[in-house]
C-alpha cells in the first residue's frame, strides 16, 4: 500500500507538472483580449474564443481574497443574470454555476455548464479562470452574440456569500467583435490617401499611387489602421504594399499597366468595404522607420464606380497610428489562397461552386533564410459579387487539424479584419487551404479570375507575427493538366469549349472535381520578388464539430483516472 501512494503521489505531481506547464505556454495565446470592468482597476477580465469549436475562455482577476462573482445580464442588473461565483475559502476553492431572478442571492443551476480551470489566491488577488460554450446550453444560460453584452461584476471581503454593496459594476463589451482601443504615450499619426484623384467613369477602376512614408531616425510601431474615405459608393476596397529598394521614385498610375506598379508587392495593410478601424494586438505593431525609412509604398485602391459616374474627385487611403514604445514583435500581413492571374473560369447557373487555393508554408525556406513559425492573430477574407462562403482550413501532418477561419454567410458589402480570438500557431510545413464557395445561378457566362468586380477572387489576408519579408504563398491549377484532362489540351480550343459548354449540375461537379484533383502550381514569394514555384495537391476539407456543452464537474474522467491509479497498485 506504500507503494501503491508513491505511485499515487508521483502520477499525481506529473499531471500537475504537466497541467502547469501547458498553462504556461498556452496563456497569453488563448486569452489576446483584456478589459479592467471598473474605473479603479480592481477587476480585470481576459478572455479568448474558438468560433469554430464554440468555446469561451476567460480569466477574471480581482482585488481582493474574499469571493468574486462574474456574468451576463440582459439589462445590466441582477434580472435574468447568468452568473458564476468563485473563490478560495478556508477549506479550498469553489465555483458555482447560477442564474439571478431579481436582487437577491443567485441561485445554483441543475445544470453546471461553467467549467473551472484554476483558481489561485495570492497576495491580496483572486485570479478564476473558467470556460464555456458560445450557445446557451440551458434555460438558465445566455448566449454570447456577436452583438455588445452587459457584463456584470461583484466581489466580497470575505469567502461568506453575501450582499455585495457597492463592489459591483456594469460595463458593455463586444466579446466576439472585440476591436481595443489603445492610447500609448507619443502616440501619432500620418495618412496615406489618393490626392485629388478623378475618378474615371468605368466600372471598375484599380488606381496606385508610389509615394514615401514620414520619415523616422528610429523604428516606429504602428497600433492602429484608421480608413480614410471621402466615397464611400466608389471605393471598394484599400492595399498598402511596400516597395523593395529597387523603387526610388514617387509615381500614380493606373495599377497593373506598368512594371513599377508591380514591383510592389509586399503587403502592409488592408481594409475592405463596410469596414472599419483595426487595432493590433498589444504584443505586436507594423514597423515603419529605422531600416525600413526608406522604403516607399504604394497605395492601391478599388475603385466601384457602377454607374460610371464622371467628375467624381477622391481623396481616399488610410490612417496609421504610431508609437515610438515598441512592442514585443514586428507584425506583417501574408497574402494567400487562389492566385489572381488568367485562366481560371468559374461556370454559370452553379448554386454552389467551390474553388482552392493552397498555401505549402514546407515551401517557404525555398525564398528565406531564416524562415520561421506564423503566430496569427486576425485575417481579411476576400471574393467579389459571386462569393457566398469563405472556409480557410489548417493542415499538419496531411490531416485537418483546425480551421483558422469560417465565414458561412459571407457578404460582399462586408469585408473586415476579424480577430480570430485566440493566437493560432502556423508551424512551417503545415498547409493553409483557403475554400471558396460561389453562387451564378443568375449569370449565364464563365466568371473568370481576374480584377473586375464582375470577377472573381479567392483570398485570405493573414495578419501574423514575428514578421518574414513574405509576399504570398497561393496557388493555382496546373492549366496544362487541366485542359488535357478535359480533352482540349490546346488552348484556344479550350477556350471555345468553355464558352460553348452546356453548364448544368453534372457538367458544373465534373468540372469542379477535375479543379481540384489536378496538381497545383504552388507560389511563394517573398518582398523582392523571389519566387519559388512548386506543385501540391488540394487535401479534402472537413468540419470540425462543435464542442459539447461544458460541465462543471467531470466525474466521469476522475473515475476513470482513479481506476487507472488503482490498477498501478495492483500491480
Amino acid at each position: 500500500h506504500l507503494t501503491c501512494f508513491r505511485n499515487m503521489v508521483m502520477l499525481s505531481l506529473v499531471l500537475l507538472l504537466l497541467s502547469v506547464q501547458w498553462s504556461w505556454a498556452q496563456e497569453d495565446p488563448l486569452l489576446p483580449f483584456s478589459e479592467h470592468l471598473d474605473l479603479e482597476h480592481k477587476v480585470r477580465l481576459k478572455w479568448g474564443f474558438d468560433e469554430i469549436q464554440g468555446t469561451i475562455l476567460f480569466e477574471l482577476t480581482v482585488n481582493t481574497s474574499g469571493w468574486v462573482g462574474f456574468g451576463f445580464s440582459p439589462k445590466g442588473g441582477m434580472t435574468g443574470a447568468d452568473i458564476v461565483i468563485g473563490g478560495v475559502g478556508p477549506k479550498g476553492s469553489y465555483f458555482t454555476d447560477r442564474h439571478a431572478g431579481g436582487n437577491s442571492m443567485p441561485v445554483i443551476d441543475q445544470k453546471q455548464n461553467y467549467k473551472l480551470l484554476s483558481l489561485n489566491e495570492s497576495d491580496g488577488k483572486t485570479v478564476m479562470k473558467f470556460q464555456r460554450s458560445i450557445e446557451a446550453c440551458d434555460e438558465n444560460d445566455l448566449t454570447i452574440t456577436n452583438l455588445p453584452m452587459k457584463l456584470i461584476y461583484a466581489y466580497g471581503q470575505t469567502d461568506e456569500i453575501m450582499y455585495h454593496s457597492t463592489r459591483r459594476g456594469t460595463k458593455q463589451l463586444n466579446l466576439l467583435k472585440y476591436m481595443p482601443r489603445v492610447n500609448p504615450p507619443n502616440s501619432k499619426y500620418f495618412d496615406m490617401t489618393m490626392i485629388n484623384f478623378t475618378v474615371p467613369a468605368n466600372q471598375t477602376h484599380y488606381h496606385c499611387k508610389i509615394m514615401k512614408a514620414p520619415t523616422f531616425d528610429r523604428k516606429q510601431h504602428i497600433y492602429r489602421i484608421e480608413p480614410v474615405i471621402t466615397n464611400f459608393d466608389l471605393v471598394h476596397h484599400l492595399l498598402l504594399y511596400r516597395c523593395p529598394p529597387s523603387v526610388t521614385e514617387p509615381f500614380e498610375a493606373e495599377c497593373y499597366t506598368s512594371l513599377r506598379t508591380n514591383l510592389c508587392m509586399e503587403t502592409i495593410a488592408v481594409w475592405g468595404v463596410g469596414g472599419g478601424a483595426f487595432e493590433l494586438p498589444e504584443v505586436a505593431g507594423l514597423p515603419i522607420g529605422g531600416n525600413v525609412s526608406d522604403f516607399f509604398y504604394r497605395l492601391e485602391v478599388h475603385y466601384n464606380n457602377a454607374n460610371k459616374s464622371t467628375g467624381r474627385v477622391d481623396n481616399s487611403g488610410l490612417r496609421f497610428y504610431y508609437t515610438s514604445e515598441l512592442r514585443q514583435h514586428d507584425a506583417a500581413v501574408l497574402g494567400t489562397g487562389l492566385a489572381v492571374a488568367p485562366g481560371y473560369a468559374i461556370p454559370p447557373k452553379a448554386k454552389s461552386f467551390l474553388t482552392y487555393g493552397l498555401c505549402d508554408t514546407a515551401y517557404i525556406p525555398k525564398v528565406l533564410e531564416t524562415p520561421h513559425d506564423l503566430q496569427v492573430f486576425s485575417l481579411m477574407l476576400h471574393t467579389h459579387l459571386a462569393g457566398r462562403k469563405v472556409r480557410v482550413g489548417h493542415f499538419r501532418g496531411e490531416k485537418q487539424i483546425d480551421f483558422l477561419a469560417v465565414d458561412e454567410n459571407y457578404d460582399f458589402e462586408y469585408q473586415d479584419v476579424t480577430n480570430l480570438g485566440k493566437t493560432k500557431t502556423v508551424k512551417l510545413g503545415d498547409k493553409l487551404l483557403v475554400e471558396c464557395t460561389y453562387n451564378t445561378e443568375n449569370r449565364s457566362t464563365l466568371t473568370w479570375g481576374g480584377l473586375s468586380t464582375s470577377d472573381e477572387m479567392c483570398l485570405a489576408f493573414l495578419f501574423y507575427y514575428p514578421a518574414m519579408n513574405l509576399n504570398g504563398c497561393m496557388s493555382f491549377p496546373n492549366a496544362t493538366t487541366l485542359r488535357s484532362e478535359m480533352g482540349t489540351p490546346d488552348l484556344n480550343t479550350w477556350l471555345n469549349m468553355m464558352s460553348m459548354k452546356t453548364w448544368n449540375d453534372t457538367s458544373i461537379n465534373q468540372y469542379q472535381q477535375t479543379l481540384k484533383r489536378i496538381d497545383q502550381l504552388v507560389i511563394i514569394a517573398d518582398s523582392f520578388k523571389n519566387i519559388s514555384r512548386n506543385t501540391g495537391l488540394i487535401p479534402n476539407l472537413s468540419v470540425i464539430p462543435s464542442a459539447p456543452c461544458m460541465s462543471g464537474c467531470d466525474t466521469k474522467n476522475l473515475a476513470l483516472l482513479w481506476l487507472l491509479l488503482c490498477l498501478l497498485c495492483d500491480n
